[in-house]
C-alpha cells in the first residue's frame, strides 16, 4: 500500500456504538484501529438515544430464568418480517446470523469490562406474534460516572434522555407515577439520596445512551484505539476494486489513510439531510429528527458512488413528537408516544377521525401518520385529551397537574375548549365528527375493548399506558371538560435504510457481489429488521452486532494481510 500519509490496519468512519465494539474486537486481536468522527463530539446518535439494545437470548435473560432461545427469536422475526423481497437487508440468512451473534457480542463486551444489564420488563413491540417476549429482550448499560473519562468527558455527545436525578433508564420510566404510587415515592427518595451522595463525592452519573457510549469509549481508549474528532471523511479510496483507505482532513489539508484490513462505515443515516429526505421520504422534515447533527448521509452517497446498492431508503425509526413553542430548533424535543398511549387521550387526523392504535411501535405509529396523510390530511395530527389526562400524566416534558406555560396557549400550541364543540371550532374540525369520534372511543372504553384498532390488547400497549389505571392501563374515557389538543408530527430518531450488506457485514453491489475491503453497520445500512421495529433497541443492537461481525471477519483475514506496521508514506 503506497501513496498514503498514514497506514493502519482498520479504519472506522463514525463513532457510534458499533464503531467502539469493532475497535475492541480488533484491538484484542492486536490490530491498529483508527476511528474518525467528523463532528467535535464522540458517540453518534447512540449516545443521544436511550442506549437500549434489542438482543434476544442474552445472558441476562438466562440468568433471570426468562424464557428465550435462538429458535423462539427466529419464530418471532419470521412472523414479523416474513419474506420481504424489497427489503434485502432482512434476508433470512442475515436475521439468523444476527440472532446467533447477538449473545456472543454481549459476552464479548462483558469480557471487556462493559457493565450491562437487562431491563426487567420492556415487551417486544409485537408480543402477540409467535415467539414474542413479554418480559422483553432489551439490554442497557449501568449508570456511568462521566468523570471516569477524564479529558474525554467533555467530548462525549450528551443524551436526549435528560433528568435532574441520577436515575437509570428503568428508574426513569417509573418516575411519572410518583404522585400515585408509594413504591415510586420510595424510588424518588432513593434517587434524591443518590444525588446528594453524588454531589458530595463529585460523581457525574449519566444513563441511557450516554452511559452506554461512555462505557464503550472508556474501554476503547483503554484498549489503545486511536479516536480523532473533527475528522470528516471526504472519500473512500479504491485500488483494483478494493477499498484500501479513506481521504480525511488533517491540519487543514487532505490526509490519505490506508487500511490494510478494510474500512467500516458507521456514519449514521441521513435524518438531518432534507435533500435526501425529499428524495426518499417525502412529507418528513429534518427538524423533526432527534438524530445527531452529523447524520447527513454523505457516506451513504459515497458508498453509492463506488457501486454500493441501497435499499429500504423510505424507512425511518419513527418517533412521534409534540413540539411546543421554543422547542422547534432544540436538540431535544418532547415525544408523544406515552402521551397518546395513556388513558383519556387519542390521536385524530385533520378531519377529526381516529385512525390507528395509539399504542404499539413508534415506527409503526409514524408510518401510519404518513400513510394516512396520503388520503386525508394527518400531518400534523391532533392529540385530543381531557382534564383527567392533564391532571395525571406528563405533557411535552411538564409534570402531571403542573401549570402549563401561557405561551403555549397564546401561540396556539395547546388548545383548550369548554366543550368538544368549542375545541372542534378552534381546530377547524367538524364538531359532529369530533363528537362522534369521542363517543365511539368512549363506548370502547366502557366495553373494555377497542373494537376498531385493538389498543390495549398487546402487553406492550399496556406497558406504555398506566399500570395504576383501572380497569385498563390503556383505555380511559374522554369526558371531563375542559378538553385539550396539541399537534403531533411523525418525527424520528434516525433513518432505517442504507447500503445492502451480507452476513459478514460486507457492502454489496446491486448484482450481489462484494465490494472488497468495505464493511458497514448501523443506520448506514439497510436494516436487518427490514421495514419493522421488533422491540426497543432494534437499531442500536444491530449497530453493535454487525460492528462485531465485521471486525471478526476483518481479523480473520490477518494471515492474508500485510504485517501490522504503521507508518507515514514518503
Amino acid at each position: 500500500m503506497t501513496g498514503f500519509d498514514e497506514t493502519v490496519d482498520f479504519v472506522v468512519v463514525g463513532s457510534g456504538g458499533g464503531s467502539m465494539c469493532a475497535a475492541l474486537v480488533l484491538r484484542e486481536a492486536g490490530r491498529q484501529v483508527l476511528i474518525l468522527e467528523k463532528t467535535d463530539l464522540v458517540g453518534g446518535t447512540t449516545a443521544r438515544s436511550g442506549g437500549v439494545m434489542w438482543l434476544p437470548d442474552n445472558p441476562f435473560m438466562r440468568r433471570d430464568g426468562v424464557d428465550d432461545s435462538f429458535e423462539q427469536a427466529s419464530r418471532y422475526l419470521d412472523a414479523l418480517c416474513g419474506d420481504q423481497p424489497d427489503a434485502p437487508g432482512s434476508t433470512v440468512e442475515r436475521r439468523r446470523c444476527y440472532l446467533r451473534e447477538a449473545p456472543r457480542m454481549i459476552e464479548f463486551l462483558l469480557s471487556q469490562g462493559i457493565r450491562l444489564d437487562r431491563v426487567k420488563e420492556w415487551p417486544d413491540y409485537y408480543d402477540e406474534l409467535p415467539g414474542g417476549s413479554v418480559p422483553g429482550r432489551t439490554v442497557v448499560a449501568e449508570l456511568f460516572d462521566l468523570n471516569e473519562l477524564g479529558e474525554w468527558a467533555s467530548r462525549l455527545r450528551p443524551s436526549f434522555v435528560q433528568i435532574p436525578l441520577p436515575a437509570s433508564l428503568e428508574e426513569m420510566l417509573e418516575l411519572p407515577a410518583m404522585k400515585r404510587s408509594w413504591r415510586v415515592k420510595w424510588l424518588l427518595l432513593r434517587l434524591i439520596v443518590r444525588a446528594i451522595v453524588a454531589r458530595l463525592t463529585g460523581r457525574r452519573w449519566v444513563a441511557g445512551g450516554a452511559a452506554l457510549q461512555g462505557r464503550m469509549l472508556q474501554a476503547a481508549l483503554r484498549a489503545g484505539t486511536d479516536i480523532r474528532t473533527d475528522a470528516p471523511v471526504q472519500a473512500l479510496i479504491v485500488d483494483n476494486g478494493r477499498v484500501s483507505g479513506v481521504i480525511t482532513t488533517r491540519n487543514g489539508r487532505p490526509w490519505r489513510i490506508g487500511a490494510r484490513l478494510g474500512v467500516l462505515v458507521n456514519a449514521g443515516g441521513f435524518a438531518r439531510s432534507q435533500a435526501m429526505r425529499d428524495r426518499y421520504m417525502p412529507d418528513t422534515r429534518a427538524q423533526w429528527s432527534l438524530a445527531a447533527p452529523g447524520d447527513t448521509g454523505e457516506m451513504i452517497e459515497e458508498m453509492m458512488r463506488i457501486g454500493a446498492a441501497v435499499a429500504q431508503m423510505a424507512e425511518r425509526v419513527g418517533n412521534q413528537l409534540t413540539i411546543p413553542p421554543g422547542a422547534e430548533d432544540a436538540e431535544v424535543k418532547p415525544t408523544a408516544q406515552s402521551m397518546t398511549a395513556a388513558p383519556h387521550c387519542i390521536l385524530v387526523d385533520r378531519s377529526g377521525v381516529r385512525y390507528m392504535n395509539e399504542g404499539g411501535s413508534y415506527m409503526a405509529y409514524a408510518k401510519g401518520m404518513l400513510e394516512r396523510h396520503k388520503t386525508v390530511p394527518a400531518v400534523p395530527g391532533w392529540a385530543i385529551f381531557d382534564s383527567q389526562y392533564l391532571a395525571r400524566y406528563m405533557l411535552a416534558g411538564t409534570m402531571p397537574g403542573s401549570r402549563k406555560p401561557q405561551r403555549w396557549f397564546d401561540e396556539g400550541y395547546l388548545r383548550r375548549g369548554d366543550s368538544l364543540a368549542d375545541l372542534a371550532r378552534q381546530l377547524d374540525l367538524s364538531a359532529d365528527t369530533l363528537q362522534a369520534t369521542i363517543e365511539r372511543f368512549n363506548g370502547f372504553v366502557d366495553a373494555g375493548r377497542d373494537a376498531d384498532f385493538h389498543r390495549g390488547e398487546r402487553a406492550y400497549d399496556r406497558w406504555l399506558g398506566d399500570e395504576f389505571h383501572r380497569p385498563s392501563p390503556s383505555l380511559g374515557r374522554i369526558d371531563r371538560p375542559p378538553y385539550y389538543a396539541v399537534p403531533v408530527v411523525p418525527g424520528d430518531v434516525g433513518t432505517y435504510g442504507g447500503v445492502v450488506t451480507d452476513a459478514h457485514a460486507r457492502v454489496l453491489r446491486a448484482d450481489g457481489s462484494v465490494i472488497d475491503g468495505l464493511y458497514a453497520t448501523g443506520v448506514s445500512t439497510a436494516s436487518v429488521m427490514g421495514r419493522f421495529y421488533p422491540g426497543a433497541g432494534a437499531s442500536v443492537g444491530p449497530s453493535f452486532v454487525w460492528g462485531y461481525v465485521a471486525a471478526r471477519h476483518a481479523a480473520s483475514t490477518v494471515q492474508r494481510a500485510e504485517p501490522a506496521v504503521s507508518g507515514v508514506a514518503g
